[in-house]
């Protein structure tokens, strides 16, 4: 082979290895280009908010992020749960949005904190995330719930409940604070239902009359509740925290002495009124439980309670005294106020709870101090004295109600 042919040959060999170099080259700049068109597509789709990065190396990863937040969106938009409960949830000062979202899944409010952690780096909200305390559900999805910690629930207010107010009182007081709409309140509590929406459903409630209110089972206690709470918010702490101190023992000692729950929180709620003295609330209880079970008492009373404080909450509020509980009673009114839960009038308990008692009421119906009175009156001195009969209830009436 000549040398001219030769060489011919080595430049056809060069020219195709070029050729064929920049077809290469074409195809991944061709590749390159429709790539990015498709994800710009696909981000395009992601909801708005997304961050915006320029098309460059240092944008590539935010572009992956947001294809891939394209491809798990029924992910982002399926709630961890369909239970409709309110969890508080706090976030610390300094926290990350990496720890945030590890503390969400440990809690069952979100199903995956990877990809939680890769919304809020899209979108920004790592830097946004405020310290404070939340109210989440893991009926929200990833979006709601970002959304809704980047926006801290304020401070907290301290709420003081006093015993033995009825749930009116506590509506009013909450409206002339401006703490929370009382109507609102009071038209949870009067439904009587406690469901996810109030952290519910609670054991014991289980033997509450269908229908039956809240009433008596609003734990009077001090409580901290963010300043923008909910009506609802509130209702769930005070019930939580009934189940808290009222213990599952205390519950099966009721039991076993023949009384449901609702029979305790409604006699405690009179026993409640009756006194403020927690060292005679014991004494005050085997007074009640004697007319209710004991045949010799029941032979002097006919089963009736006579108790002055359900003739008081059946009167309702009393607009000259400004009061919900009328002081003092005459014999006139006790005649005259036709209600289920004037004692007087009917025999037994009331149909529930006339207020909120609180523990030391309670454990007196649960844990009475035995006794053979059937009779009390009050002292005038904030005390009382007890008798075993009709007779000598009237002379220590005469002694101390002239």
């Amino acid at each position: 082979m000549s040398k001219k042919k030769n060489e011919g040959i080595v430049w056809i060999d060069r020219i195709l290895r070029w050729m064929l170099f920049l077809l290469v080259i074409a195809v991944m700049v061709g590749g390159f280009v429709l790539l990015k068109m498709h994800m710009s597509q696909q981000i395009a789709a992601v909801p708005p908010g997304g961050g915006k990065v320029e098309f460059s190396p240092s944008g590539i990863q935010e572009r992956f992020i947001g294809f891939y937040l394209r491809f798990r969106q029924k992910d982002l938009q399926t709630p961890a749960s369909k239970e409709e409960k309110v969890v508080v949830f706090e976030v610390y000062p300094g926290e990350t949005a990496s720890s945030i979202a590890e503390r969400l899944q440990e809690e069952g409010l979100i199903k995956d904190a990877g990809l939680f952690k890769l919304y809020a780096k899209y979108y920004g909200i790592g830097t946004r995330l405020e310290a404070g305390k939340f109210r989440l559900s893991p009926s929200m999805t990833i979006p709601e719930i970002a959304m809704k910690l980047q926006k801290a629930s304020g401070k907290d207010i301290f709420v003081t409940i006093p015993e033995g107010w009825r749930v009116e009182e506590i509506a009013q007081m909450l409206t002339e604070k401006g703490i929370m709409n009382g109507d609102q309140f009071l038209a949870i509590v009067k439904k009587g239902e406690a469901g996810p929406s109030l952290g519910g459903p609670y054991d014991f409630l289980s033997d509450k009359p269908a229908g039956a209110s809240l009433e008596g089972y609003l734990f009077p206690d001090t409580y901290r509740i963010p300043e923008n709470a909910r009506p609802e918010d509130l209702v769930a702490r005070m019930l939580h925290n009934f189940g808290v101190k009222v213990t599952p023992k205390m519950r099966q000692d009721a039991k076993a002495r023949g009384l449901t729950l609702f029979q305790v929180v409604t006699l405690a709620s009179i026993v409640e009124r009756e006194t403020p003295l927690a060292s005679e609330r014991p004494l005050i209880a085997s007074v009640y439980l004697n007319r209710l079970f004991n045949p010799v008492c029941q032979k002097e009373t006919r089963g009736y309670l006579d108790a002055d404080p359900t003739v008081q909450y059946a009167m309702g509020y009393q607009r000259d005294k400004g009061t919900w509980w009328k002081q003092p009673l005459t014999l006139e009114e006790y005649k005259n106020v036709i209600s289920p839960y004037n004692t007087y009038l009917h025999p037994g308990l009331p149909p529930g709870p006339i207020c909120n008692p609180g523990l030391s009421a309670i454990k007196a119906v649960i844990y009475p101090q035995p006794s053979d009175y059937c009779f009390f009156v009050a002292t005038g001195s904030g005390g009382h004295v007890f008798s075993k009969t009709a007779a000598e209830h009237q002379k220590q009436v005469e002694r101390y109600q002239k």
